[in-house]
């Protein structure tokens, strides 16, 4: 359900304080179309400047909150946050220190070809989600004191009259007033493929969002036909500003794949361990030096560690990535492509 504030003016009713919402009895899609005009005090003719004026005091721009965008250093670190990277960044200073410089190489090279593949696919990807953004339209038709004029859609409120017509993106959430063959593209809300046939009439309360037929959503798009509706919510408050407050609260997660290489890590981790000590006692027990030991138990240790599974496993991901991509689907970090591939249901 969606939540809004009570408007600060009304055609000749009461004023409302600037820090109310408009609170319908009913959800939005469950009131008529007198209900509604009542609720938002609005009507046919729009609003009129004072009420526009007061409205964006009291709600602020129609403008979603965006998170910082990632920059290049942050992912390229991301490329090395494995447990099983750190083991082979120990590994490198090791053979450096053991002034093994082959297998220093070896080892740098492949973590560089892994950060390298990992960094330039995930690059991209963020590149890709910035430009999707900006498709964002930033202009609305609306109805103003009689008068149609396009604006700025950050400049609407709640009862602004909005038109919409094929093609153009829904700039709020929006109750429709008027139809005539209008479909929407909801698949942004939803991930219905096909687009959703609309119309003016009231729904059942209890009707979820995706059978809300007399809404239309901010960030959707308008595939065919004409309507028109009122704004009953902007920004923050929009069925999209909830989830983007939802993701940006969301803490990032380990996927499937890192937990079994966290695991992998582990396991290896401990294996090496062993055998490594075990070659140093048993080898200082037969009278050998303790330094050749030593050595030879570190040497055991950096050779028993797959300097390649980290490339293998991004390259593996990284081509999942470019097939993706091939149907429009773009994947911001590596790991998810694994799980999505595990995916029955969304």
């Amino acid at each position: 359900m969606i939540t809004v504030v009570r408007l600060t003016q009304g055609r000749g009713r009461k004023r409302a304080s600037d820090g109310q919402r408009p609170r319908p009895s009913h959800p939005w899609h469950a009131l008529d179309r007198a209900a509604l005009e009542d609720t938002l005090r609005t009507g046919p003719q729009g609003l009129t400047h004072a009420e526009v004026d007061a409205r964006l005091r009291a709600y602020g721009p129609n403008r979603i909150e965006q998170a910082r965008p990632t920059s290049p250093l942050t992912v390229l670190l991301h490329q090395f946050q494995s447990p099983l990277i750190y083991i082979l960044l120990v590994a490198t200073v090791v053979t450096i220190f053991l002034r093994e410089y082959i297998d220093a190489g070896v080892i740098a090279a492949a973590l560089a070809l892994n950060a390298s593949i990992g960094f330039v696919q995930e690059w991209q990807a963020e590149r890709s989600v910035l430009a999707l953004m900006r498709l964002v339209s930033p202009r609305a038709r609306v109805i103003r004191e009689g008068r149609e004029r396009e604006i700025d859609s950050q400049e609407l409120v709640p009862g602004d009259l909005v038109l919409l017509e094929s093609g153009s993106r829904v700039p709020a959430d929006i109750r429709l007033i008027e139809t005539i063959g209008l479909t929407v593209d909801e698949s942004l809300l939803t991930g219905e493929s096909l687009p959703v046939a609309k119309r003016s009439s009231s729904v059942a309360p209890e009707a979820p969002v995706m059978e809300r037929a007399n809404m239309v959503y901010a960030g959707t798009v308008v595939t065919t036909g004409r309507g028109r509706g009122y704004v009953v919510a902007t920004g923050e408050a929009t069925e999209l500003g909830a989830i983007a407050a939802e993701i940006r609260r969301e803490a990032e997660h380990e996927t499937p794949l890192q937990r079994r290489m966290a695991h992998l890590a582990r396991t290896l981790g401990i294996i090496v361990a062993i055998f490594a000590l075990l070659t140093f006692v048993l080898g200082v027990a037969l009278g050998e030096s303790v330094t050749q030991m030593f050595l030879l138990a570190v040497a055991i240790a950096v050779a028993a560690i797959p300097e390649g599974l980290p490339v293998v496993f991004t390259i593996t991901l990284a081509l999942g990535v470019r097939r993706m991509a091939k149907r429009q689907a773009i994947v911001r970090l590596l790991p998810a492509v694994e799980a999505l591939g595990s995916t029955t249901t969304i």
